[in-house]
């Protein structure tokens, strides 16, 4: 599917670095070591997940979050996958794409991690990607965020109050939650970083036997560690992953030998990681048309890839791109007979078949697709937008609901959903699917504004009415949460 995003504008750089800033941020685990008890009682599960949830609403609104669902179903499946085998895991996990060149990844409240595209851009294969996942994983389980701030209180009864306020500030406005976390972490400067240390050297440990149990490579921390270390070694300018986990010679020889004590097993690359990255480099990197073409040609030619079929996928994007659509065609109908079920190639195989107006032949496509992935976001997110360009935007409304049942922080479908109910001539049900979409954003008075004009258009439908009005309530009382936490 041909990408579909919201606008944004902060930097995400900005934004991990202030996630990181007093810590990595996290999730719970009751099941701590003494370190961590007292937090329990500070800073409780439920608490957590308020501030997760109004965290996540504000990045919405001010981060350049990818609305891609193939990256996205790939980036949750991998998460997942190793979430499988942590401990201490009390809420379900959310992953998300930032398109951001630089290289970091961050971990928040409510189990939130986010991941930004230039780690793809530039790890070598899926267990470096996995191992900076779960050392995130762990900031999450073991509950990092909540004990360095309970270690932080012990220094000013203030300390939590205005740390978490100058967190939300930053999100918001970065100039001014800056000053603000700079007087709070004046309070205790040794203090945090000591017990940042701490959790750095927890995330490494505990991250390494969940990336092992998940089946990948225990040296892909280490060799990822060591490629960033040898590249910005003599950099005035680090990338911010360096800066909110630092790197010193230390840390990557223990990874080293922390690998040695696992058994060695031979773990092969996995194709989904090279399309995943051949995807990002053309669509969403800071690659030109001519030097992403470039690149996948150079590679083809050199035969300088990991997997050839990659490389020809990367090629047909660039292709796609340049607008050369036929020969983009050739490419994605040629991998797809070796590979007829790979969603990185239906996906834009049903790009290309939109392109040349054949939507009865990618409805046919995605309806046979469905059959085997029925929860696919892949396949629904791209049947439901055929439908809506094809006319057919009544049998995209429930497809698209169901979505939104099943994930209900994913923005895509609700702005799927409200170009369906206009093409239906639906007003009504347009603004309460905008107004929803803005509530994500965490715009709650746009939100309200919308459900206004939805209830005037409404009148005839007194359960539609009373739906709004305790929608408009809800959000109100939202929206005053959200202020009393800044």
């Amino acid at each position: 599917m041909s990408k579909i995003t919201s606008p944004k504008s902060l930097l995400a750089g900005a934004l991990s670095l202030i996630f990181c800033a007093t810590a990595p941020l996290s999730l719970a685990n009751n099941d701590l070591p003494d370190l961590g008890t007292a937090a329990v009682n500070t800073f409780s599960l439920e608490k957590e997940t308020v501030y997760g949830d109004a965290y996540m609403r504000v990045i919405r609104s001010s981060a350049p979050i990818l609305n891609d669902p193939v990256l996205s179903q790939y980036l949750t499946e991998l998460g997942n996958k190793l979430v499988a085998h942590a401990t201490g895991v009390k809420t379900p996990f959310y992953f998300f794409l930032l398109r951001n060149d630089e290289i970091n990844a961050f971990a928040f409240f409510g189990g939130h991690v986010g991941v930004h595209t230039g780690l793809f851009l530039n790890a070598d294969n899926e267990s470096q990607i996995a191992s900076v996942l779960g050392h995130e994983i762990t900031h999450v389980t073991q509950r990092h965020l909540a004990r360095s701030l309970e270690a932080q209180e012990k220094s000013s009864t203030a300390t939590m109050v205005s740390m978490l306020g100058a967190i939300l500030l930053t999100i918001a406005s970065p100039q001014a939650g800056m000053a603000a976390l700079a007087t709070t972490q004046a309070l205790a400067t040794q203090a945090k970083i000591n017990y940042t240390r701490l959790h750095e050297k927890e995330a490494d440990r505990i991250g390494m036997q969940i990336l092992v149990d998940a089946g990948f490579d225990p040296n892909g921390a280490a060799d990822f560690f060591a490629k960033l270390a040898t590249r910005y070694r003599f950099t005035t300018k680090p990338p911010q992953m360096l800066l909110t986990h630092p790197l010193p010679e230390s840390r990557i020889t223990e990874a080293r030998n922390r690998a040695t004590q696992y058994p060695h097993r031979y773990v092969p690359d996995n194709i989904d990681f090279q399309l995943a990255k051949a995807r990002i480099q053309v669509r969403f990197s800071s690659y030109s048309e001519e030097a992403a073409l470039a690149l996948f040609d150079t590679q083809l030619k050199k035969r300088s890839y990991t997997f050839k079929n990659a490389a020809l996928y990367g090629k047909a994007l660039a292709l796609f791109r340049a607008e050369r659509f036929d020969e983009a065609e050739i490419i994605i109908d040629n991998l797809l007979k070796e590979d007829r079920n790979n969603l990185f190639y239906i996906d834009t195989k049903t790009d290309l078949l939109v392109e040349r107006k054949a939507n009865d032949d990618a409805i046919a496509l995605l309806e046979t697709q469905r059959k085997l992935k029925p929860t696919s976001q892949v396949v629904n997110t791209n049947l439901a937008n055929v439908y809506i360009e094809s006319n057919q935007a009544t049998k995209a409304i429930p497809l698209l609901e169901d979505m939104i049942f099943l994930d209900r922080q994913n923005q895509l479908p609700l702005f799927l959903l409200r170009d369906a109910y206009k093409k239906t001539g639906n007003k009504a049900m347009e603004h309460f699917v905008s107004a929803e979409s803005m509530a994500l954003g965490a715009d709650y008075k746009g939100a309200i504004d919308q459900l206004n004009f939805a209830y005037k258009l409404s009148a005839d439908n007194p359960l539609q009415l009373a739906r709004i009005e305790a929608r408009i309530r809800q959000f109100k009382q939202s929206n005053r949460a959200l202020e009393e936490l800044k």
